[in-house]
């Protein structure tokens, strides 16, 4: 299977064709800036991709926080959702991992995102997009969030999973703290950046799935582990768990908290070297 066949990626010729009569709901993930420079005709936008909480910024919104977002957007339960980018589908996935982890499982992402569409000269627009509001209900879904009490009780049990550090090498090898009081690694990791897994510019598409498979295997991850993601904010570790969910792997939990939360504690191991 290719990517270009997966069921959670449309491509850009396929979302082109259904705009005039759409029977989905389109959002523009990109930071609220450039949406209102331009964007996708019919999109609408988020206030901020990352979907982090009002009252604690480093873990996602609450589901009530959610519902009202989702609503505002003109999504209900059955509403198909179709998300795109201009940041190398990075933003979309974490909104998609944040629809999964609230229930809503009909949500797909446009490969090459906004620079494919710009690339390929498709039309684009500048007026905000207008819905009647939803009546979306989250149902959270455990399964795909891993908390830092469950990580660290795993990590210092001896029985954590298969984890995957999604990091730049900076931040893996310690030059670069992000800020955190602390540096180092989720003892066990493995590392092999996002980026990797990403078509060059100016597209931005996902690499075919044999070689995003190949790739993990050669860093040491296993496509089908059971597998914890993890980075900065939970925005990498979220596209890491989309990457793996096209690969078919439906064992995998986000770090939501990530490195924002685990350095910055003094409970938690940290490794270098």
């Amino acid at each position: 299977m290719t990517t270009r066949e997966s069921e959670l990626l449309v491509s850009t010729e396929w979302l082109e064709g259904r705009l005039e009569r759409p029977d989905f709901v389109l959002i523009d993930c990109g930071e609220a800036v450039a949406y209102r420079r331009a964007h996708i005709a019919g999109a609408a936008g988020l206030p901020h991709p990352y979907l982090k909480g009002a009252g604690e910024s480093r873990l996602v919104m609450p589901p009530a926080e959610f519902e009202a977002l989702a609503r505002s957007l003109g999504i209900s339960n059955d509403t198909p959702v179709i998300l795109y980018d201009d940041n190398a589908s990075l933003h979309a996935a974490r909104v998609w991992w944040v629809f999964r982890l609230y229930g809503h499982h009909d949500v797909r992402v446009v490969d090459g995102g906004f620079n494919a569409w710009i690339e390929e000269g498709r039309p684009v627009a500048s007026a905000p997009a207008r819905r009647a509001a939803g009546t979306f209900t989250a149902k959270v879904d455990p399964s795909v969030l891993i908390t830092v009490d469950e990580l660290r009780a795993a990590v210092d049990g001896g029985s954590a999973p298969s984890i995957w550090d999604t990091r730049a090498p900076d931040e893996w090898d310690g030059s670069n703290s992000r800020g955190n009081r602390r540096v180092g690694r989720v003892p066990g990791s493995r590392h092999l950046e996002w980026r990797e897994l990403m078509e060059g510019p100016p597209a931005r598409r996902f690499r075919p799935l044999p070689e995003i498979r190949a790739t993990l295997q050669q860093a040491g991850i296993d496509p089908d582990a059971e597998t914890v993601t993890y980075c900065q904010a939970g925005i990498r570790g979220a596209f890491g768990h989309f990457v793996l969910t096209l690969l078919g792997n439906d064992r995998v939990r986000n770090y939501d908290g990530s490195m924002g939360e685990w350095a910055n504690r003094d409970d938690t191991p940290l490794t270098l070297g």
